[in-house]
């Protein structure tokens, strides 16, 4: 797992830097390779984290 993405626990808001229209995102889970998001627009999705970092949301 990247470093960055370490600090993505559960309850972080994000982004997917490829997806905008996907909305803000709640993390679910970060176990190893995969972060579990629930997007506002999109529904729940794994992302690998291995190819996309997430930006993260602070509201």
């Amino acid at each position: 797992m990247s470093d960055i993405n370490a600090i993505f626990e559960p309850g972080v808001l994000v982004r997917h830097p490829d997806q905008p229209d996907w909305g803000i995102g709640q993390v679910q889970s970060n176990i190893g390779d995969r972060i579990t998001v629930n997007f506002r627009e999109m529904g729940k999705i794994v992302i690998d984290s291995r190819r996309v970092i997430l930006e993260l949301v602070n509201e």
